[in-house]
């Protein structure tokens, strides 16, 4: 008996392509494991989008999620093209699941892999960054994709990385990051990696450029031990750690937020693989683990997980990890549940054993910092125009009456007026910088307005607009050379 009197309700999404076969191996272990859960069943997914929800999800489904203590959910098909929209992404940012953490272990030498010693929990940031997916066509040949970070949601995440490591006993939190190029939005995340690692002197931490990073953790995962990274970077890297710990199948996730939590494999639906009894559930089942601590059944989840590890290192493997030299048995999804239900109250010989304690990690309150002064300076207005940059120049030169000056045109970032490389490849998408003529007093609205009334006048197409603002006196956008300071 579990000693539990009340059952706890959780909400079940079956998913599609494998999903339906791998739940259903889930929840048959959980209620061999007699996990106290009270299921209800929602529909999201291919079946809600061929109904007419763009999300993947009906109105009315989402109260049913919000009264569960937590969301299993099993992988999803998104329909390309159409103008459908990332469930998994609208799920995490509308309920506040800001982080996302992803178990990579090695189970070495029951599943093959170079990295014996690996064992990494990457966290990842699950709300913004370019992962958000807001993007706009600006010309016949130019298409933007907008990075969004904020101090917020930086602080979050990475005091969440540092309260997972002290919580688990782990000793050192690193962060990736590239801001040698993406000074601001990834510079944001640094420098608020260093400012909270101060307040954590017990844990090690450290910063790599997450090019020579994903490099160091591919070679050498054995360096890291929790990973911090904003959202893009940590969907990858967590995918390529799951796969060199052993596979992508057999990693789960937790996506926690203040006020709820959802748990699923972090693979895909694998609609090719769908209905012929191949299906590796082991992702999903470790999701649910990491779900029945979450929730407050730490026993129950040990002892799930511990079968798991028999059953690994019994040799009893699906397709996807079966070795002849390894491997005992290659079996199917139900063959496979059926012995990881066998074996609940065994543990692993070699395989350390797992245990858990009620352990949440704690979500920190948001800081406050001063506001720091902000003045407008000018405007970065994108121009489609599809000749050189000579002619656009000469068509801005007939605007008069204008108190912005334009002082720079840049190309995909390249700087190409005043001065332009003959060998420097162009598009038709023109970033015009204008600024304010007098230093001594900021840029106005009104300015910017009256210079986009002029443009209109001159029939010249402008797709978007960036307000360039000064903060305490320093830029807060991206400096050109020359451009003044």
């Amino acid at each position: 008996m579990t000693g539990h009197s009340k059952l706890i309700p959780i909400v079940v999404a079956e998913g599609d392509g494998i999903g339906p076969e791998i739940m259903q191996a889930t929840l048959d272990i959980l209620k061999a494991a007699q996990a106290p859960l009270s299921i209800k069943k929602v529909e999201i997914g291919e079946k809600a989008y061929v109904k007419g929800y763009l999300s993947g999800i009906a109105p009315d489904t989402w109260e049913i999620i919000r009264s569960g203590k937590a969301l299993l959910k099993a992988p999803i098909t998104t329909p390309q093209g159409g103008g459908f929209k990332s469930l998994n992404v609208m799920i995490r940012t509308t309920l506040g699941l800001y982080a996302n953490v992803r178990p990579c272990v090695s189970y070495f030498p029951f599943i093959f892999t170079k990295h014996p010693a690996m064992d990494v929990v990457i966290v990842r940031e699950n709300e913004e960054d370019l992962y958000m997916g807001i993007e706009y066509r600006e010309s016949q040949n130019t298409y933007h994709a907008l990075k969004v970070m904020t101090r917020p949601g930086c602080e979050k995440i990475i005091r969440y990385a540092f309260e997972y490591a002290r919580t688990h006993k782990r000793k050192k939190v690193t962060c990736f990051t590239k801001d040698n190029i993406l000074k601001l939005t990834d510079g944001l995340f640094h420098k608020v990696f260093d400012e909270i690692a101060l307040e954590y002197p017990d844990i090690e931490n450290e910063h790599w450029i997450v090019d020579i990073g994903a490099a160091k953790l591919a070679d050498t995962p054995q360096l890291f031990d929790v990973i911090v990274m904003p959202n893009l970077y940590g969907d990858i890297l967590s995918d390529v750690a799951a796969q060199i710990a052993g596979s992508v199948g057999l990693a789960g996730s937790a996506n926690i937020g203040v006020y709820g939590a959802m748990f699923e494999a972090i693979h895909g639906s694998a609609p090719r693989r769908a209905g012929q009894d191949l299906a590796n559930p082991s992702g999903l089942l470790l999701a649910s683990v990491q779900m029945l601590v979450y929730i407050g059944l730490p026993k129950i989840a040990a002892t799930i997980h511990n079968a798991w590890l028999k059953t690994i290192e019994d040799g009893i493997h699906t397709y996807d990890i079966y070795k002849e030299h390894a491997s005992v048995k290659k079996v199917g999804t139900k063959e496979f549940t059926a012995g990881v239900i066998e074996r609940l109250g065994e543990n692993p010989k070699k395989l350390g054993v797992v245990s858990y304690v009620q352990n949440h990690v704690k979500h920190a309150d948001e800081s406050t910092y001063s506001q720091e002064k902000k003045e407008l300076a000018g405007v970065d207005i994108f121009i489609e125009s599809a000749g050189p940059v000579d002619c656009l120049h000469d068509r801005l030169a007939k605007i008069s009456g204008s108190d912005l000056l334009l002082t720079a045109i840049s190309n995909r970032g390249v700087r190409v007026w005043p001065s332009k490389m003959k060998e420097t490849t162009c598009s038709d998408s023109w970033r015009c910088r204008f600024m304010g003529s007098d230093k001594e007093s900021p840029a106005t609205h009104l300015q910017i307005v009256h210079l986009l009334q002029q443009l209109e006048k001159h029939n010249i197409d402008f797709t978007h607009t960036e307000n360039l603002y000064h903060f305490n006196g320093r830029p807060g956008y991206t400096v050109l050379q020359d451009d003044p300071k």
